[in-house]
């Protein structure tokens, strides 16, 4: 780095580029860690990108790999150089992109799922001129069936027996509290209590 004779501008000027250049060397991809996906549908396996540069789709390059577990070798699912990609053999015309260059989307779907699709899948990308490989992992997870819905009858039976029991246990408070209030009346009224004439006369 070449210091001028006006060190304290340089020196700042130097600085403000390096900060610059370090935050424009990073990538951040962006994926669901786990998708569950049932038997026979089609289901979007979704990665986007986020970079410090413009996309050059001469240069732009990505790949969806796949594993069957994480000790496997990854298998091609698709790859993008520039504008075109090419499914793999693999899945053959199963795979379909569907993300969106434009927005830094390299989602793809996948029709028909199998159980054997079940596995790890892989998302690169390169955005030259960004010295960062982009890499997501999704871990996909084939049902046959999905979980029962709520039962929300259920729900509102245990809400409605809390708040009864609550509304019930308020009431009675509320009488205990009044014939502790009124307990020296009643005990006057029913002669528990002798009262002289005085104090009936001077209440």
């Amino acid at each position: 780095m070449t210091v001028s004779l006006q060190r304290g501008i340089s020196r700042w000027s130097a600085e403000e580029d390096v900060v610059f250049i370090a935050g424009c060397s990073s990538m951040d991809v962006n994926v669901a860690s786990s998708i569950n996906a049932l038997n026979g549908t089609t289901v979007k396996i979704a990665c986007v990108f986020t970079s410090c540069y413009k996309m050059d789709t001469a240069k732009f390059d990505m790949n969806w790999t796949y594993q069957e577990t994480a000790n496997d070798t990854e298998e091609m699912v698709m790859w993008k150089k520039g504008m075109v990609s090419v499914p793999s053999y693999r899945f053959g015309d199963r795979v379909m992109f569907a993300g969106n260059l434009d927005k830094n989307d390299l989602s793809f779907t996948l029709s028909d799922v199998q159980l054997e699709d079940e596995g790890i899948y892989h998302c690169y990308v390169r955005n030259p001129p960004d010295r960062i490989q982009g890499h997501g992992i999704i871990q996909l997870k084939v049902v046959t069936e999905l979980p029962p819905p709520r039962d929300s009858t259920i729900a509102v039976a245990i809400g409605a027996s809390v708040g009864g029991a609550l509304a019930l246990l308020i009431l009675s408070m509320v009488v205990v509290k009044c014939l502790q209030l009124l307990k020296p009346f009643f005990l006057i009224l029913f002669g528990c209590i002798p009262i002289s004439i005085d104090i009936l006369a001077h209440p």
